[in-house]
């Protein structure tokens, strides 16, 4: 602060005298434009359309009966406690669970995976003296527990999945399970590939030797139940397994509430315990923090509650029946499209294929073919659909991820038509190739003792250079080259670099 009322006149304020609300709103649809639509079933990734009228309105006027309700405290909103029981409520029914689960409303995914490595950390320490906690996961485990080994000081642990499949081996989790484990993860489904480990014979594997097992189920968890009740056959991976000791389900994928919702369930109360922060030892209110998150809106909660009562069993098993037909279709149509390669056997909405190279006598199969791969995601998008781009990571090949919701059903014929145009137009643009001097000087660079310079300059040669001043990093227009560089490079050089460049989109730029 200045107590020069002179001085800090020259200055420019922070914000401006005031706006219009009219002219605020219309500046702020005006932004979206610029957005890949969220609905509308053309976005395969992000976003989870359940395509009923009037669900986003209920949703907006539920958030906006409690956007100023504090979910901090329910003795003080005791209504927050009954929405949140009721969530919790019926995610532990549909998810097979035995009287005495417990559970916590979460913003996401990301935050229930954190808590449950929180609550095994805690439990492995405290239970076991485990002090040095190692987390055991599948390659295909979601970056969500990395991010949380780091945060909590745990060691990953990750088995390579089977080449084929693409699902964990159950045998080879079982071997790397010691007494340093805190925690033993499964998927149902993967991300990447959209297929369910065995979670089965994982649970079993860590009930043998008395450790918790974590069943992310941020994606299935409120559709593979619903799949089942629409005829299809699921294997089980719930609470029905008793060596299944937590589960996380996001209400904002399948159960199309707005973002962020989700629910962390833990067998029982005591498990539980170990998620909680409490702490008396300060002059203030006696903070006890079931999340993360200490104080925080009650809107997402409530939004969350209106949807699901909404759409209903009846509803959901509908929903679910729809994403199945579209799943069946769109696998169908990439299985007839030459040089198409579906990754394993996706079995929860998700698909992920690759491309592959021409068959020749002496390779009849083909080989994934990274730079068409990229240049059809590129075509695709010309086309007015996002694909996923998803890279080679350890011997599992590139891919496209496509996310089906029932909005896409009537849109499936419409991609794989445009599909088969990009394939054809693809084919007939130069293949991207890494310069091998960049290949061999990303070799010896080590990521930790890079300069901004030496970070800026990569980040240009790959096309990821900075705006003009006031503007954040730029994208090119197409970004195969991009992609296909950074599939080449080591893994921590790549993270530096995407970090790098994340923090130039978000960044305040004075002129």
């Amino acid at each position: 602060m200045h107590p020069d009322p002179a001085a800090s006149a020259h200055e420019p304020p922070a914000l401006p005298a005031g706006r219009p609300a009219a002219e605020i709103l219309t500046e702020l649809k005006a932004l979206r434009t610029a957005d890949a639509p969220t609905r509308g079933g053309r976005t395969f990734a992000y976003v989870y359309d359940a395509g009923r009228e009037g669900l986003d309105e209920l949703a907006a006027e539920a958030y906006a009966a409690y956007a100023t309700v504090n979910g901090l405290d329910p003795t003080v909103f005791p209504s927050v406690a009954r929405l949140e029981n009721d969530l919790v409520g019926a995610a532990a029914a549909l998810l097979g669970a035995p009287p005495g689960v417990q559970g916590t409303f979460t913003s996401g995914g990301t935050e229930s995976i954190l808590l449950a490595v929180k609550t095994a950390r805690d439990h492995a320490r405290s239970t076991r003296g485990v002090t040095d906690p190692q987390l055991v996961l599948p390659s295909t485990a979601h970056a969500a527990f990395h991010k949380a080994a780091a945060y909590l000081g745990l060691e990953p642990v990750v088995v390579p999945v089977d080449p084929v499949t693409y699902k964990a081996n159950p045998t080879a989790m079982a071997a790397a399970i010691t007494p340093r484990t805190a925690l033993v993860v499964a998927s149902a489904p993967s991300y990447a590939h959209g297929v369910i480990d065995p979670v089965a014979r994982i649970a079993e594997a860590a009930a043998e030797h008395e450790v918790l097992c974590h069943v992310d189920a941020c994606i299935g968890g409120w559709l593979l139940p619903y799949l089942c009740k629409a005829g299809r056959t699921v294997e089980p991976f719930d609470f029905s397994l008793p060596g299944v000791t937590s589960l996380s389900v996001d209400l904002h994928k399948y159960g199309y509430a707005d973002k962020g919702a989700s629910v962390v369930l833990y067998r029982n109360a005591e498990l539980r315990r170990h998620q909680y922060f409490a702490h008396a030892g300060w002059p203030g209110y006696p903070v006890v923090n079931p999340t993360v998150q200490g104080t925080k809106s009650a809107g997402l909660l409530a939004q969350a509650w209106a949807v699901l009562q909404h759409i209903g069993e009846d509803g959901y098993t509908t929903l679910a029946a729809r994403v199945a037909k579209a799943s069946d279709h769109l696998i169908e149509g990439l299985r007839t499209t030459p040089d198409l390669h579906i990754l394993g056997e996706p079995e929860a909405g998700l698909v992920a294929f690759t491309v592959l190279t021409p068959a020749t006598p002496d390779r009849p199969s083909g080989t994934p073919d990274l730079s068409l791969l990229l240049h059809l995601a590129d075509e695709m998008r010309v086309r007015g659909w996002y694909l996923q781009p998803q890279l080679s990571f350890d011997g599992l090949p590139p891919n496209l991820h496509l996310t089906l919701t029932p909005a896409t059903v009537d849109r499936v014929d419409a991609l794989l038509t445009d599909l088969a145009a990009a394939l054809t137009t693809a084919r007939t643009l130069p293949p991207i190739t890494a310069d091998p001097a960049l290949t061999d000087l990303a070799a010896g660079l080590d990521p930790d003792t890079l300069t901004p310079e030496d970070v800026a300059g990569i980040l240009a040669f790959a096309g990821l250079g900075e705006g003009p001043p006031g503007a954040p990093g730029v994208l090119p227009e197409r970004m195969a080259p991009v992609l296909f560089l950074l599939d080449t490079l080591p893994g921590r050089l790549k993270e530096r670099l995407l970090t790098e460049f994340v923090g130039s989109v978000f960044r305040v730029r004075t002129p």
